[in-house]
């Protein structure tokens, strides 16, 4: 497919095709960590995507849940006494993509990052773009990444089809952060495109010509 070929499947696939006509800017992706540990492989993981995602130009902000304070949620829904709470579902809200990624926990997603959706609401999640991650310290296995998908399903978000489980992550990664294994970074690789492509199509954003053209280039399957 050609890169003009591809911007008219994105318009043509919109689901805000009014917004194209008076605004053209880039999908904007946010990510947030499950993991509270100094040294968290799943924060190495959402870098190392980081660096994919923005190497394809559309830019990624992390939102570090180490550098939070956020309280348990009580579905009270008042948490004036914690401006992170604001500063969440407003980084979420502005978001056409989130990129959620957790450590397995007792065959689940961690505490914090449920807490953290708990927080959330359909007004930030309904209709954003969901891409999933998971750490494991053993084998391959997608407890934690089904459970997101449930929740992604509940909340009326687009969940997209590539997942990645990095199994036994304490060997993934060099002393420098990068992916060791050559399948597992085209996996990276690949969940960026399908991530920067589907959140284009589904929201109604043409993709900037570089980013159509990379991604036409590297993953045409991706399109």
């Amino acid at each position: 497919m050609s890169t003009s070929g591809l911007n008219s499947s994105l318009k043509s696939s919109s689901l805000k095709s009014s917004s194209l006509k008076s605004v053209i800017r880039q999908p904007k992706l946010v990510a947030i960590g499950g993991s509270l540990r100094p040294e968290s492989h799943t924060y190495q993981a959402l870098q190392s995507l980081a660096q994919r995602i923005r190497a394809r130009g559309v830019e990624l902000e992390i939102l570090d849940l180490r550098q939070m304070t956020l309280p348990f949620c009580d579905g009270s829904g008042d948490y004036n006494d914690f401006p992170d709470v604001a500063r969440l579902q407003e980084a979420v809200k502005q978001a056409d993509g989130v990129i959620l990624a957790t450590p397995e926990y007792h065959g689940s997603l961690s505490g914090v990052l449920k807490n953290a959706l708990d927080l959330l609401s359909f007004e930030q999640l309904e209709g954003k773009v969901l891409g999933l991650i998971s750490i494991l310290g053993g084998t391959d296995n997608s407890n934690a990444l089904n459970h997101l998908r449930l929740i992604g399903r509940w909340v009326r978000a687009w969940v997209i089809p590539e997942q990645i489980a990095v199994s036994r992550a304490w060997g993934a990664f060099d002393g420098q952060g990068q992916i060791k294994d050559e399948q597992l970074q085209e996996r990276f690789d690949r969940f960026a495109a399908s991530m920067i492509v589907n959140t284009a199509k589904l929201r109604g954003i043409p993709l900037p010509e570089s980013s159509a053209v990379m991604i036409q280039q590297q993953h045409p399957t991706a399109v």
